[in-house]
């Protein structure tokens, strides 16, 4: 049974608060989809900038005052591109525009994504797909879904058979870093049957929640990129660490989500 929460002056259970969380989302998408469609031209950094912000600002009117109105007491995360820890308490960790480059230029892998994390624990996440309609959602304990329906990870248990994905490092990313991500895909490309590489790092962990691919592992990171999707693959029945095994967190310069089945194998692979 979902735990009662009481602050400020609203009562609700978390599975109510999923639920409002899920409408605030979808109204969101709604706006930036009006958005969408023609390929938006940008000419320097600070006019991409200007770009993503206006994307982000139409997402975040609707979102704010809705999620702010659920859990008035709950911090916000402003930059979406933070990582590390959370102090404790609630915080709702928000990406308006999850994708916002491909957004900009008409492509179609973007969503809109919002997780209550409370003393740095990912509680509820909603995510959704705007193009497609699609809603996915988890509540810890109590599983994932989309638009209402049980996911469950792939039964896959042989990484070789297994289609695996990664996104990208952020741009300004540490030269170490992108190397390393270089070498993870080349690794990759020998070990698993499918390498996919694309951001926003999102949209794969929903497809590992949902069985479609078998594991996405990404370096660094932010907390709005891997936070839902990390909720989500293990409330389908899938595994979360680093790309070494350990136990993930915030902190964790390294993020792994598979399958039970290849989650091992995807672990060797990572660390030659």
């Amino acid at each position: 049974m979902s735990e009662i929460i009481r602050n400020s002056d609203v009562t609700a259970s978390d599975a109510d608060l999923l639920t409002q969380t899920a409408i605030a989302v979808r109204a969101a998408g709604s706006a930036l989809r009006e958005r969408f469609g023609e390929v938006v031209r940008y000419q320097s950094r600070e006019e991409l900038m200007r770009a993503l912000a206006a994307n982000d600002d139409a997402a975040l009117d609707i979102l704010r005052p809705r999620l702010t109105h659920l859990r008035p007491d709950a911090g916000w995360v402003e930059d979406e591109l933070d990582g590390g820890a959370l102090p404790p308490g609630e915080w709702w960790v928000v990406d308006p525009a999850e994708g916002n480059v491909n957004h900009l230029h008409a492509l179609t892998e973007w969503a809109v994504t919002a997780t209550l994390v409370r003393d740095n624990q990912p509680v509820l996440t909603a995510a959704h797909l705007p193009l497609t309609g699609e809603t996915y959602t988890a509540l810890a304990g109590a599983g994932a879904h989309l638009d209402g329906r049980p996911l469950h990870v792939s039964p896959t248990a042989d990484l070789g058979l297994g289609i695996v994905a990664t996104s990208q490092a952020r741009p300004d990313e540490d030269e170490k870093v992108v190397r390393r991500v270089g070498s993870s895909i080349t690794a990759m490309l020998f070990d698993a049957l499918v390498v996919r590489t694309a951001v926003p790092a999102t949209l794969h962990l929903l497809n590992v929640a949902a069985g479609r691919i078998d594991a996405f592992w990404q370096f660094a990171g932010a907390r709005a990129d891997l936070l839902p999707g990390a909720l989500l693959v293990t409330e389908a029945g899938g595994q979360i660490s680093d790309a070494e095994g350990r136990p993930w967190t915030p902190q964790s310069g390294s993020f792994l989500a598979a399958a039970p089945g290849v989650h091992a194998e995807a672990v060797a692979t990572l660390s030659r």
